[in-house]
């Protein structure tokens, strides 16, 4: 029997923030793009023998940018979740596991930080 993904209703009323280290840009069509730029001394390397670049850009999805363009340091995930709802409909199910999953994503690259 699959077991049913609960999610932690303190986790929704977590006001996420985007992270002052991280830059981006809304481009015309209102897609997002995160510049990621690759420090530290393994992506140094990387850069000098693989020719990796310096900066990774990031190309958020419909959905994804119009989340990140509700991410102000202000609003709740639940809060998000209605916004996102009234906007893709049934588009979005399941709605809260999914925002949830996504927000922690951001965080875990240091993308966001959570209040």
């Amino acid at each position: 029997m699959k077991k049913k993904q609960t999610i932690n209703e303190n986790y929704l009323e977590k006001i996420p923030a985007i992270s002052e280290k991280l830059t981006y840009k809304v481009n015309d069509d209102g897609i997002v793009t995160l510049a990621q730029e690759n420090t530290g001394v393994m992506n140094r390397i990387a850069q000098k023998i693989f020719r990796k670049p310096k900066v990774s850009y990031i190309h958020l999805d419909e959905l994804g940018s119009f989340i990140w363009k509700l991410i102000d340091g202000e609003t709740a995930i639940l809060d998000m979740g209605d916004a996102v709802k009234e906007h893709f409909g049934e588009k979005a199910e399941p709605l809260y596991p999914r925002l949830a999953k996504y927000i922690s994503i951001l965080e875990s690259y240091g993308f966001v930080i959570l209040k």
